[in-house]
């Protein structure tokens, strides 16, 4: 007899199949009902930490098979954008590329040295956070074992002044691990990171084998062109996280274009520029060197923004605008 309206979280996206796991913990193998397929093409209708309800269709020796019949309302979503193909994007240039939905927090990993922390990358991925309304932003400063205490502070003091949990770690001496391993438990969380930062093998200090786990499910490249993907949250351990803690690798993050900001709309996403906006002498003001009475300028050059934030911000704002032309002249 077909179950229908079970309440389940999408676990596991590829090649248009997703698969759900419903509150028993099986995880039935399933398609978009029709509706939904269709909605699909302008944007990602379902994704990895999407809760839906599924109607199961058939269960036999080839294993257990629904259907998807309707996604709930998201509470937050990572995404980038993404090029469109073929009839995909509903006629626009651009579409919507989910990374993940529902998660409750995103680890941007980093390491203090070797490779050199690229703050500008750091930069653009907290924008994306900013506008996904993710609950929690953690920056993980890895690698402070080969690396002078002090630097890193002064590195990232600018970050915590600005509220976001700034976590030092050790892959090599387990430093800060217990810290990140508290921050996960209950929840479903993303890391993302560039290669060489350390993040393998301080997955594989909060458990064992888990950076191989996270590699094998995110060999999916994206760039600017929205393709077939593979891309998994992977349940830790009840017994040592607790219930309903899942983990996602991010590596669409890599290439991030920033979904559906406006450059006008940029400076609201970084926190320590927004205290300003208000202040400045007019409404549709840049903050670039020909805006007089700028009182975002006159903050970096005060320091009372950092300057290598403010470089961040020009950078990603005239990209931002640049694209806009690129695409609709």
């Amino acid at each position: 007899m077909t179950k229908t309206n079970l309440d389940a979280l999408i676990v596991k996206e590829q090649s248009g199949f997703f698969w759900a796991e419903v509150a028993d913990g099986t995880v039935y193998m399933c398609r978009l009902r029709g509706r939904l397929m269709e909605a699909a093409q302008s944007s990602d209708i379902a994704a990895i930490g999407d809760r839906v309800q599924i109607s199961i269709v058939e269960n036999d020796e080839s294993g257990e098979k629904g259907v998807i019949e309707a996604v709930e309302e998201r509470r937050s979503v990572l995404s980038r954008s993404a090029r469109t193909v073929g009839n995909r994007g509903g006629g626009d240039a651009l579409r919507e590329h989910v990374i993940i939905a529902n998660a409750d927090t995103i680890f941007f990993v980093l390491a203090a040295a070797q490779p050199a922390p690229k703050l500008h990358l750091l930069d653009r991925m907290l924008v994306a956070g900013e506008k996904s309304e993710i609950e929690e932003l953690v920056i993980v400063v890895n690698k402070i074992d080969i690396e002078d205490p002090t630097i890193i502070k002064e590195q990232f003091a600018p970050y915590q002044a600005m509220g976001y949990t700034v976590l030092h770690t050790s892959a090599k001496d387990g430093r800060g691990v217990d810290a990140l391993r508290e921050l996960l438990r209950g929840k479903i969380s993303a890391f993302t990171g560039l290669s060489g930062v350390g993040k393998t093998s301080l997955l594989n200090n909060l458990q064992p084998d888990l950076g191989r786990q996270v590699k094998q499910v995110s060999a999916y490249h994206q760039e600017g062109v929205h393709t077939t993907r593979d891309s998994a949250l992977i349940k830790l351990p009840e017994d040592i996280y607790g219930a309903g803690t899942y983990l996602a690798d991010t590596p669409g993050m890599r290439y991030l274009n920033i979904y559906d900001v406006e450059p006008e709309e940029l400076d609201g996403y970084f926190r320590d520029i927004a205290a300003y906006v208000d202040r400045c002498k007019f409404n549709n003001c840049r903050h670039s060197k020909d805006d007089r009475g700028c009182a975002v300028r006159q903050a970096a050059q005060d320091g009372a923004i950092s300057k290598s934030r403010y470089k961040s911000y020009m950078k990603l704002r005239l990209e931002l605008e640049d694209s806009l032309t690129a695409l609709y002249g």
